[in-house]
């Protein structure tokens, strides 16, 4: 089943570049002011790499990705980043507060090289849909600067926790060869695992494991075919090629600290939109609790018992919403889908596991037909905008941005793999695993 191997990492020589200054959230996660923010902290942070900026008179000779591969070339030759000398795993922890609570987590994996394996092979498995666009560009990025340096974010079951003794012991053995606190409060440490007994131990251990793709399924796609271009270029396939493996990190659904955020769901520019309307077409499907408001302080708590409920009603399919109403009217609510209702009725469209989420619950129940939000509009962002914190899924009604938020609660991890493994997918923006792994902590060349 899974394959995966110990390599040697190129890391940031912490001497000439300081974790701190030079390491970058994920390419798709990296606003223009975060890439003016990593710009200006250090002439050698990763943006240069991962999300160079572009210019009106770029050319094909100098580019954002010919400019890529140059700065990593130069880093490497003036061993700013350095070369690990023997192949090894990477133990990769990460401790964080949850976002909008105090309740603090330590999320642990470790950092391999797994075997790239088209999906039909069932050994690794995808939970959504990819697009065209940032595939092109991380293509182009690879061929040229032959460096994996943001992590492939990979989940595996293992109940017994095998190799969380294994990470631990080499934990407690050394300290941390990379320490860092990101902009997000999150304390980064990685540990180098080179001694063979525990880097077959770890092998053994993954060898039967089935691996869901958690983030980054661009980059996982993007690795694919970059791998099949270089066994055509060589005419064959070599098993042992550098590019017949991507950079992963590994973490056990059986671990603690793994935290999925929900994506709320933001809607505006609705024709005729009424909320009197879209309550009658779900009585039959779903009760609603009221949590009215007129001044602020009534709106406040108003919205403490609103979120408390939705969240204590999790297991019952709750769906919270507050909608633009009139002054006098405003209020949130939670539905919550009624005791003894078909989902099959109600969701004919989509398979039984499918029918278990939230969000398409939201999508195929709510949206589509009492909103008249189609896939299709959904898809061209017509009428929909996301929002990760709650808190700005309300401000974006109150500020007359929207005319109503649907607020959900995060997915399981267990619901992820039994759709993955299924062969099925999942809505776009359907998880959101906090927090995310940094660029650049270790990187993995394909050019041997």
């Amino acid at each position: 089943m899974a394959q995966v191997y110990p390599f040697r990492a190129f890391r940031y020589n912490p001497a000439r570049a300081p974790f701190d200054r030079v390491l970058t959230q994920p390419y798709d996660k990296i606003s223009p002011t975060m890439q003016e923010k990593y710009y200006a902290a250090d002439p050698h942070n990763l943006i240069a790499v991962e999300k160079g900026r572009a210019y009106p008179g770029d050319t094909p000779q100098n580019n954002v990705y010919t400019r890529a591969a140059a700065a990593l070339n130069d880093w490497i030759r003036e061993h700013v980043v350095v070369r690990d000398p023997a192949p090894a795993f990477y133990a990769y922890t990460q401790e964080y507060a949850v976002p909008g609570t105090e309740e603090l987590r330590t999320r642990q994996g470790f950092i391999g090289a797994g075997k790239l394996e088209e999906y039909s092979a069932r050994v690794v498995f995808r939970h959504e849909h990819t697009l065209s666009g940032p595939k092109a560009d991380r293509l182009e990025l690879l061929r040229h600067t032959k460096t994996h340096t943001g992590q492939l974010f990979m989940l595996y079951s293992d109940p017994q926790r095998r190799i969380h003794a294994i990470l631990a012991e080499a934990e407690e053995a050394a300290a941390p060869a990379t320490e860092m606190r990101d902009e997000c409060g999150v304390l980064h440490r990685l540990w180098v695992i080179a001694e063979p007994q525990r880097v077959a131990a770890i092998q053994k251990a993954m060898e039967h494991q089935k691996l869901v793709i958690a983030d980054g399924h661009h980059r996982y796609e993007t690795a694919l075919n970059y791998r099949n271009e270089c066994r055509t270029r060589a005419g064959k396939i070599d098993p042992e090629a550098p590019y017949e493996r991507a950079m992963m990190t590994f973490i056990n659904t059986r671990s603690e600290g793994l935290t999925i955020l929900p994506t709320h769901r933001v809607a505006a520019h609705l024709h005729d939109f009424s909320w009197t309307s879209v309550r009658r077409h779900l009585e039959p499907w779903f009760t609603a609790e009221e949590f009215p408001f007129s001044g602020s302080g009534e709106r406040s708590e108003a919205k403490r018992k609103f979120l408390a409920i939705l969240a204590r009603a999790r297991a019952k399919r709750a769906i919270g919403v507050y909608p633009a109403t009139d002054a006098q009217k405003r209020a949130f609510y939670v539905l919550t889908l009624r005791e003894g209702a078909s989902l099959a009725q109600l969701l004919p469209n989509v398979s039984p596991l499918q029918r278990e989420l939230d969000v398409v619950l939201l999508h195929e129940g709510i949206l589509e037909p009492a909103l008249g939000i189609t896939p299709q509009a959904v898809t061209a962002e017509a009428n929909l905008t996301y929002e990760r914190e709650a808190l700005a899924a309300i401000d974006a009604v109150d500020s007359g941005r929207a005319q109503i938020s649907f607020l959900l609660n995060p997915c399981d991890v267990e619901q992820v793999m039994k759709i993955a493994t299924a062969g099925e997918v999942m809505p776009q923006k359907s998880t959101d695993f906090y927090p995310k792994l940094m660029s650049g902590i270790t990187m993995f060349r394909v050019d041997g």
